[in-house]
C-alpha cells in the first residue's frame, strides 16, 4: 500500500496538502493578502501553513554569571543557553521556564521577554526570554553534555561565533546593554 504525504516541507515551513479534518485533497485558494492558501471545499477552511515554536533562555544571577550548555547534537565545540520546543497549550513563558528547569534543575525568580528570532536550520520561530535567579548548583538533564556558570562579560569566549539573526547572539547582547 502507498502512504500519503499530508503535509509537504516547503521552503521554511510546512504546508499542508489534504485537509487534517477530513482528509479531502486541499485546492489552492485566494485568502486575501495572503495569497493562494490551501483549502478545503467540504470543511470550508484555510490551512496556512505551520512551523514549530521554540523558546531560548538567557539565565543570569544577580552578579552577572550566565549558564552556558552544551547540546551535542549542535555543537561539541561551542555553548549556547537553555532551549527547546513549546508543548501545545503552553505560552512562551511558561515553556522557557519548564525548559529551564527540566534542563538545568533552575527554579526562576524573573523572566522577561526579549525578543523573537526566525531560526532558518531548524525551521522554527524562537521566543527569546532573559530570566533571573539566584546562583544555584546546575543539574544536567540528559539533553546536555555540559553546563557552568561564566562570567557575563566573557561568555563570548565559548558561544558560537556571532552571527546574523542568531538568536544567542541577540539574546547574549541584548543582556550585555542591560547591564550599562
Amino acid at each position: 500500500m502507498k502512504a500519503i504525504t499530508f503535509i509537504k516541507k516547503v521552503g521554511f515551513s510546512m504546508t499542508y496538502q489534504f485537509c487534517p479534518t477530513c482528509g479531502t485533497k486541499l485546492q489552492p485558494h485566494d485568502a486575501g493578502d495572503d495569497g493562494q492558501i490551501p483549502y478545503c471545499d467540504h470543511c470550508q477552511r484555510f490551512w496556512f501553513p505551520t512551523f514549530a515554536d521554540c523558546v531560548i533562555t538567557l539565565v543570569a544571577t544577580p552578579q552577572h554569571e550566565i549558564a552556558l550548555v552544551k547540546m551535542p547534537y549542535l555543537s561539541t565545540q561551542y555553548e549556547s543557553f537553555v532551549s527547546g520546543y513549546m508543548k501545545p497549550g503552553e505560552v512562551p513563558a511558561t515553556s522557557a521556564v519548564r525548559e529551564l528547569h527540566e534542563e538545568l534543575g533552575l527554579h526562576i525568580d524573573q523572566i522577561t521577554p526579549a525578543g523573537s528570532y526566525w531560526f532558518d536550520a531548524a525551521n522554527v520561530l524562537m521566543h527569546g526570554f532573559i530570566a533571573v535567579t539566584e546562583k544555584q548548583p546546575l543539574v544536567l538533564s540528559s539533553e546536555l553534555s555540559a553546563a557552568h556558570w561564566v562570567d557575563a562579560y566573557a561568555a563570548h569566549q565559548y558561544m558560537f561565533p556571532d552571527q546574523p539573526g542568531l538568536a544567542a547572539t541577540e539574546l547574549y547582547y541584548r543582556y550585555l546593554k542591560s547591564l550599562q
